[in-house]
């Protein structure tokens, strides 16, 4: 079931065009369903996977979603983008309706069309997540109304909110705080002068991580060098690599006496060869 299948072409244009009251206007004209009608058409979907009987209660549904979504609108958002993800809500609703529960699907819908407006305000209602848990989002969406007065809750309160919300009285704290903080610009509003500099995080943040240039200049040379390196080893004879790669190259670092007991001689002939062995690869970059 997708959107386009269930909400009219011209009805998501007009939306798009910005023209909210002709929506409320075209959704308030669409008939209210009879619980026959209702059942019918769920039945259908739900037997036959017809959509247009999921069509058909979507639209009568529709209605609804905006007057849920008036509800939130003292959030700052746009009451379109509401009605949106309350659309998405009811759609869901619509897919898991089983007419044969016995309940009317206005009933059913409810809690999945405040659920996706629920998830949409935590979104954009500020930039910082303000709420993360079960208790802290049940807070969010009834600590204003549960606010008898502007100002601070006192003790009193606190506890009677506490209670009220089956909460703990540090989360209404922690909660009346966040929703009590104002946000903060990270750039300088435009008519900021130098003494204001201090304010906006981005003045004094600094981002430590070298820039993407660096980073594949280093790793260019990086690669340049172990070719060199590669080279290097290359021209040497079989000793004298085996040498270089004892003292230089693995984990475990030999002495110049193990080596002069490997190869049977003494060790300030091994330290004589990996001179001259380190003096060729030299030359060899230099090349």
């Amino acid at each position: 079931m997708t959107t386009k299948a269930l909400v009219p072409s011209q009805m998501l244009l007009t939306a798009s065009l910005g023209s909210l009251d002709a929506y409320i206007g075209e959704v308030n004209r669409i008939a209210v369903l009879s619980l026959e009608e209702e059942q019918d058409l769920a039945t259908r979907y739900r037997e036959q996977n017809d959509l247009e009987a999921a069509k058909g209660l979507v639209m009568a549904h529709l209605r609804f979603v905006v007057h849920v979504a008036k509800g939130y609108s003292g959030y700052g958002l746009p009451l379109a983008d509401l009605i949106q993800e309350g659309n998405i809500g009811l759609m869901k609703a619509v897919k898991r309706f089983d007419p044969k529960v016995g309940v009317r699907l206005v009933s059913f819908a409810v809690h999945w069309i405040r659920a996706e407006m629920h998830e949409f305000i935590l979104r954009n209602w500020r930039i910082v997540k303000v709420a993360t848990t079960k208790a802290q989002r049940k807070l969010f969406f009834n600590l204003r109304k549960n606010k008898k007065r502007l100002g601070w809750l006192n003790a009193a309160e606190v506890k009677r909110v506490a209670s009220d919300l089956g909460v703990k009285p540090e989360v209404v704290l922690e909660m009346e705080k966040r929703l009590s903080g104002q946000d903060t610009s990270f750039d300088l509003p435009p008519n900021a002068d130098d003494e204001e500099a201090w304010v906006a995080p981005a003045a004094f943040l600094e981002n430590a991580a070298p820039s993407p240039e660096s980073v594949a200049e280093r790793d260019d040379m990086e690669s340049h060098q172990q070719a060199l390196l590669y080279r290097g080893i290359d021209s040497l004879d079989e000793r004298s690599r085996d040498i270089i790669g004892s003292r230089w190259l693995g984990e475990h670092k030999s002495t110049l006496q193990e080596l002069a007991d490997r190869y049977g001689v003494s060790a300030e002939r091994i330290r004589q060869l990996e001179a001259s062995a380190l003096k060729k690869m030299r030359t060899s970059f230099a090349t």
